[in-house]
């Protein structure tokens, strides 16, 4: 039995969610002794309610995000531009929604312009060609991955503040805002479009050759052409799946906030995404990738933010202590600083060995 464990265990610490998931151990703990009532959970009106279901919610978009960029990282690329399709994907919602409060036989309704199921599919349709733009770039055109995604989070949030024309854009539209404040099984809605985005594009890359080729790109994109993988395309599409997954992310921000802004929206999402990425086990040099450990980090994230308001740091050295945090975490996911920092430690107990043993 202690054989299985033994194995089991092994295992575990040779997994690269291991890392993950001890500093998501850590951050809990640590609110377990310093943050009152952090794991209390309520029902009310037949939802859950606490700080774990707080950070559950306020993490769906950055998980969504991880998830396209994940893909992208494995292919040993990068998208700086989601934040601006976030801004880009509520702006266009919003705009379409739109609308005013009107007196229906004396009762205040909100009339839309558009039906709001055409709408959402005109924002993810708008976000995926953007995707599509910047995997055109990188793939036919040859632009390095970091200045192509730079040229569209610079324009894009200019394109989303000219859609909403400057304005910040309030939608009343209850359907719409159950997307990012509704509850389905007493569990936040957002939560379950984040599980069927998850499990479809796990099925994608474990149970077909998808990810295989997608590894295979990042660890060398030459010798991966020269086997008769279209290389081109695989960059192309991980792009657009990038920038669809943005576009869900922005639809559920701006339904929670019930407004689009087009200068704030998703404002240095994307370096959230590629932190949550890294902490999740994976490499930014591409190839094997974890899309769980993502999400993990993507959870690390948000616990370290709802941590740091929570015990009363002040606004203004936030992001300051995020950061220190977030340096912490990486060097110890790092093994080759821990096999700096135990090797000199191992140095220096032999070091106090042999002068013990001379003693004697």
């Amino acid at each position: 039995m202690m054989e299985k464990i033994t194995k089991v265990w092994e295992r575990f610490t040779s997994s690269k969610l291991c890392w993950p998931l001890a500093a998501l151990f850590v951050v809990l703990l640590f609110n377990l002794f310093f943050t009152k009532n952090f794991f209390t959970i309520e029902i009310k009106d037949g939802h859950f309610y606490g700080v774990i279901i707080d950070i559950l919610n306020r993490a769906t978009p950055l998980m969504m995000i991880a998830i396209g960029m994940t893909l992208v990282i494995a292919t040993k690329g990068i998208d700086i531009s989601v934040g601006s399709v976030i801004a880009i994907s509520g702006a266009v919602a919003a705009s379409l929604i739109g609308g005013k409060l009107e007196y229906v036989d004396g009762v205040q309704t909100f009339v839309t312009l558009v039906p709001m199921p055409i709408a959402i599919l005109i924002a993810l349709l708008v976000s995926t060609i953007l995707g599509m733009w910047n995997g055109l770039l990188i793939s036919k055109v040859g632009i390095q991955p970091i200045v192509a995604t730079l040229i569209l989070l610079v324009a894009g949030r200019g394109i989303a503040q000219l859609i909403t024309q400057g304005q910040i854009i309030t939608i009343y539209y209850k359907p719409f805002q159950f997307i990012g404040t509704g509850f389905l099984l007493g569990f936040p809605f957002a939560l379950f479009i984040v599980a069927l985005v998850f499990g479809i594009t796990l099925y994608a890359v474990r149970k077909t050759a998808i990810g295989m080729f997608i590894e295979s790109i990042g660890i060398n994109a030459i010798a991966s052409r020269f086997a008769g993988i279209n290389v081109n395309q695989y960059i192309f599409s991980v792009y657009a799946f990038s920038g669809f997954c943005a576009g869900i992310a922005g639809l559920i921000i701006c339904s929670n906030v019930s407004s689009a802004d087009g200068n704030n929206a998703g404002l240095f999402t994307e370096l959230d995404a590629i932190l949550a990425v890294s902490i999740g086990g994976n490499s930014l040099d591409g190839g094997r990738f974890s899309i769980l450990g993502s999400l993990i980090g993507a959870l690390v994230i948000q616990s370290i933010t709802t941590t740091i308001y929570a015990i009363g740091v002040p606004p203004e050295i936030t992001l300051v202590v995020k950061s220190v945090v977030v340096i912490i975490i990486c060097l110890l996911q790092s093994a080759t600083f821990r096999k700096i920092v135990f090797a000199r430690r191992a140095e220096k107990g032999g070091i106090i060995d042999e002068k013990n043993a001379a003693k004697l």
